[in-house]
């Protein structure tokens, strides 16, 4: 298991459900945290990493606001995109000064060819693992406008001994769900975890805690 520290000045991880009101969790989903670690590396094969686990945990408290800004969204398909009908003002909530605990490990993930997703992240992290990285534009999590400032292994983070962590795990009682593989198309194929936002400190969790990516047509046709 490897443990990440990442702080983005300005992001927003938007419910699934929102809609007029584009509200914000607290923290990045697992299927958001996967693909911000596939963008890290450069993996552009969202299925590359099937089994790996991960999640997120938020310190202390992001400062909340909400905005006025102009979204856009398909309501005349004859109209491009941000003309007439297919852009409005809407309200979004911001955290700024946001600052993670990402937890990731890839013990039940099939050995891809190109290494598992935890070996390239601790790969990436290194001079010359970086170097040999090819990725498309800047790394965001969340947005693609929301950037990420920094990223450390967790050993190397500032010191956190006073700080507090809520973090993203498995719970069968659990009254929090986030999404662990996202449908872009419908709905029908995104899957969610159950679980619970838990005060943790800064040790790596029960792997069998951390919630699973799989995507759950793959596990219908097996």
């Amino acid at each position: 298991m490897i443990g990440l520290y990442v702080t983005v000045p300005i992001a927003s991880f938007r419910r699934g459900a929102a809609r007029e009101y584009w509200e914000t969790l607290p923290l990045p989903a697992p299927s958001t945290v996967y693909g911000f670690l596939l963008s890290m590396v450069g993996e552009v094969d969202r299925e590359r990493h099937i089994g790996a686990r991960c999640t997120a945990g938020v310190i202390g408290h992001p400062h909340e606001s909400t905005v006025l800004r102009k979204l856009w969204r398909i309501k005349d398909k004859k109209l491009g995109l941000g003309n007439g009908a297919n852009v409005r003002p809407d309200y979004q909530e911001l955290l700024t000064d946001v600052r993670l605990v990402i937890w990731l490990d890839s013990s039940e993930e099939e050995q891809p060819a190109v290494g598992t997703l935890q070996q390239r992240v601790a790969e990436s992290l290194t001079n010359d693992g970086r170097h040999r990285i090819t990725r498309f534009g800047g790394l965001s999590l969340g947005e693609s406008t929301h950037m990420v400032d920094e990223v450390l292994p967790i050993e190397r983070a500032p010191e956190l001994a006073d700080e507090s962590v809520r973090l993203f795990l498995l719970d069968k009682s659990g009254n929090f769900t986030l999404p662990v593989w996202v449908d872009h198309v419908g709905s029908s194929g995104t899957r969610n975890a159950l679980g619970r936002l838990m005060d943790a400190n800064f040790e790596p969790p029960n792997v069998e805690r951390l919630p699973q990516i799989k995507n759950p047509m793959m596990v219908t046709n097996k």
